[in-house]
């Protein structure tokens, strides 16, 4: 199996994704459109092998080595060689289709194009490139390093060969992967967690529990590692009234309608860990 990956945004996402995945010995580029970005990215990538290898869960030589595998750039035309691309920037359906409009140009004809979109329907995506049979959705969950799995997505036309190649990817960097067979928005894990949150925010907004209760009782009634109010803080309100928006726009199912609070707070710029305060004071 060719071993060449193209990481397209360097955030916490596309950052994550070329660390496991140049642990795992592939030879990865990340891309993004500013230096200080990669520098951010590549950064947070290093810190994050010192770390393993201060745990003594990674050798020190083999962090070296990975780091070694890993190239930056702010030129697009240096993923072309790329056997497989992961797009991992904003989640806005205008920002990728201008990626793989790009991408659909440069690439080989055999590259998988994958895109880490948690909400945004992979047909949609796909419907701007020439080869929407080579286009699939690989959701991974943050942060990478820590989280087993990762969300593969059929779209209206993605080849079972991609998806195979796109699985045997996720596989190699250690990931346990499940199939949305169905393009529909928010695919399987944002719809579950969009609902959960939304309740959970009316529950709060409406006064019958506090923030705190609502998440213990997920906790210590269903054996959720977190509950849906500290995941919404975690990930940011932000961005989830964006999916559940999307799951809302696309599905017209009354239960991913965001309640007033959450708009409100994002108005505010109470979103979370990364504000100081959301549901939670931080």
């Amino acid at each position: 199996m060719a071993r060449k990956l193209a990481v397209i945004g360097a955030g916490l996402m596309g950052s994550g994704i070329a660390q496991v995945s140049a642990q795992a010995g592939w030879d990865v580029v990340l891309r993004d459109v500013t230096d200080e970005a990669l520098t951010r990215g590549t950064d947070g990538i290093k810190a994050s092998y010192d770390k393993f290898v201060s745990k003594g869960k990674l050798a020190a030589q083999d962090a070296e080595a990975a780091l070694g595998r890993i190239t930056t750039s702010t030129d697009m035309d240096a993923v072309a060689d790329a056997d497989i691309v992961v797009e991992a920037v904003f989640e806005k359906l205008e920002v990728k289709h201008e990626i793989f409009r790009t991408l659909d140009k440069i690439v080989r004809e055999d590259a998988v194009l994958a895109s880490n979109t948690s909400a945004i329907p992979i047909t949609k995506i796909a419907a701007v490139t020439e080869r929407p049979e080579r286009v699939v959705g690989a959701h991974f969950f943050s942060p990478v390093p820590m989280m087993q799995l990762c969300e593969l997505v059929r779209g209206y036309k993605t080849s079972d060969e991609t998806l195979a190649r796109t699985r045997e990817f996720a596989e190699s960097v250690g990931k346990t992967c499940i199939v949305v067979n169905r393009d529909v928005a928010g695919f399987v894990t944002t719809r579950l967690i969009s609902a959960l949150v939304v309740e959970a925010a009316k529950l709060y907004e409406s006064g019958v529990a506090t923030a705190e209760d609502i998440d213990i009782a997920c906790k210590l009634g269903f054996g959720h590692a977190m509950g849906p109010l500290a995941t919404a803080d975690l990930t940011g309100v932000d961005i989830l009234l964006h999916a559940t928006s999307n799951i809302y726009t696309e599905s017209q199912d009354e239960k991913f309608a965001p309640p007033e609070l959450m708009r409100r707070m994002v108005d505010a710029g109470d979103i979370g860990r990364k504000s100081g305060q959301g549901f939670y004071k931080h």
